[in-house]
């Protein structure tokens, strides 16, 4: 007997989402896992959108779209990480008290809610280690002389202090 779920793809910059790398890789990933544990795929919802902030939900209209779907059709919403949901254990919490299931298709469709809020945590903390590597790597950039932002820019700033 087959469970329907809804499937929600999230990358978080336009970048990523034009290359459709992440997003094919989402997919797959829950297309096997669908096959594995016999659910089927009632609907997809694809998100381009940063999974920052307090106001996450507000600017991610497909993932409102995805849990109402879900709790319309009295089904879950599958992902393939937690963190295409979020990086932020407060948003993973306030998912879970929505009362709408999410399925994680990395953790397997038994992770309870005990094991989804410790696996939000390490999310969260993996979000500040990241930004903590990048402050670094911007800084230790800057000491090398490398002009950052945007390029472009950048390169009318140059070519103007030239001309004066």
């Amino acid at each position: 007997m087959s469970v329907t779920v809804v499937a929600y793809y999230r990358v978080s910059t336009p970048k990523q989402g034009r290359s459709g790398l992440g997003l094919d890789a989402q997919r797959a990933a829950i297309r096997r896992f669908a096959e594995d544990e016999c659910l089927t795929i009632s609907a997809e919802y694809i998100e381009i959108e940063t999974g920052k902030g307090a106001d996450a939900l507000e600017r991610r209209p497909e993932l409102a779209k995805a849990l109402r779907a879900a709790q319309k059709g009295k089904c879950a919403v599958v992902v393939a990480k937690l963190d295409r949901l979020s990086r932020d254990v407060a948003f993973i919490a306030a998912l879970m008290a929505q009362r709408v299931p999410f399925i994680v298709a990395e953790l397997g469709i038994n992770a309870d809610p005990f094991m989804l809020h410790i696996y939000a945590a390490l999310a969260e903390q993996e979000r500040r280690m990241i930004s903590e590597r990048t402050r670094q790597a911007l800084a230790a950039a800057r000491e090398r002389g490398v002009v950052l932002g945007n390029a472009k820019q950048a390169l009318i700033n140059k070519n103007e202090s030239v001309t004066h």
